[in-house]
């Protein structure tokens, strides 16, 4: 057993671990792991697999992008959650008031971390906090709204659902990545505008910071105008700005270093020590077993003050066991939020029945 929470998160291969990934995940810079599609079979399976990360250590934080829509990492078994875009459609439909459409966002919220924790996951990285500009064609589905206080409003409703499911949230991504046309995971975008121009794109994380929020994860962006390094390997976004003038105090958690848009930045090794060297608690290695097997073997960190923020993003009480949880009055009562949504969602919205397989 670990006694301290690392700072990497790393991915597996499969549905089971080998061998050699129970004795990465016991090293003492592994702080999580985080779940892919490629993960996933089952309800039960992916249960079975998270039980066993944590009979290794309970001290690992449990990770999956579980937004809905086209980034939904568990499928079958699961209900099949809409695009947080639809959000923002029901309120520009004006079918509702505002106060409802927070409700069926704070609901929606509840569903997706109820059903996640149920599984013996920690965390999903959920919301995007982006605005939805037109732009980018990777994000704009994923947006909620192109009016930040829309987005704020309407997140707030959502963090406070998955709270109540004792799920942390992770607002992303920092400062905003609705103004870029390329996708970070194959280009480094860079974004021309001044830290001025930049403010509205920002008043999300502003708004969610004032909020409490417990995470925030920032962009594979360069605003050249500002400071020559990706977000989140920049000093100054991450300690001058979102430190010091935002007043964000909780954990800061790196996009995936395995991006084309970090590779500029050197190895894994480099990449990994100079994102926590400017303020990253935790840093995101996916699809690259060498590469975060180099990082591992180059990372040196042991802020305490970080450690502390890790540690904070582990679920709060215990989840609703999976093998009844559709039959909960919790459940049923959050699943029917989404017939409100089947004008604006039209895909098939319920759960199948979790099984025991």
């Amino acid at each position: 057993m670990s006694s301290q929470i690392g700072p990497v998160i790393l991915d597996i291969e499969g549905l089971t671990l080998t061998p050699e990934e129970e004795e990465i995940v016991l090293h003492p810079q592994v702080g999580g792991v985080i779940f892919f599609s490629r993960n996933y079979e089952s309800p039960e399976q992916i249960w079975q697999l998270s039980s066993r990360l944590k009979a290794l250590r309970s001290d690992l934080v449990l990770c999956v992008d579980q937004e809905g829509g086209r980034v939904q990492r568990f499928k079958k078994g699961c209900t099949l959650l809409p695009k947080l875009k639809v959000l923002g459609e029901l309120f520009d439909a004006n079918v509702y008031p505002l106060a409802k459409v927070q409700e069926i966002s704070e609901k929606l919220g509840y569903l997706m971390a109820l059903e996640v924790r149920s599984l013996g996951v920690d965390l999903s990285f959920a919301p995007v906090l982006d605005l939805d500009l037109g732009l980018s064609e990777v994000m704009k589905d994923r947006c909620i709204h192109q009016d930040p206080k829309i987005v704020s409003l309407l997140a707030i409703s959502y963090i406070k659902g998955m709270g109540k499911a004792g799920m942390r949230a992770t607002g992303k991504h920092f400062p905003g990545h609705g103004a870029v046309t390329l996708d970070s995971h194959f280009a480094l975008p860079q974004d021309p505008r001044s830290m001025l121009q930049i403010q509205k794109d920002m008043l999300p994380f502003k708004t969610l910071i004032e909020f409490g929020i417990s995470a925030i994860m920032p962009a594979h962006i360069v605003f050249p105008q500002i400071d020559p390094f990706p977000v989140g390997f920049s000093a100054y976004w991450l300690q001058a700005i979102l430190r010091q003038k935002l007043g964000f105090k909780h954990t800061i958690i790196s996009d995936d270093l395995s991006m084309e848009g970090a590779k500029g930045i050197g190895s894994y090794g480099q990449r990994t020590n100079q994102a926590l060297e400017a303020g990253c608690d935790f840093v995101l290695i996916c699809n690259n077993r060498q590469g975060a097997i180099e990082a591992l073997q180059s990372v040196n960190h042991k802020h305490p003050l970080s450690q502390k923020r890790r540690s904070n993003l582990l679920a709060q009480g215990e989840p609703l066991p999976w093998q009844t949880l559709t039959k909960t009055a919790q459940w049923q009562e959050a699943h029917d939020i989404l017939r409100t949504l089947e004008p604006f969602w039209p895909e098939p919205a319920l759960a199948v029945e979790f099984k025991n397989t």
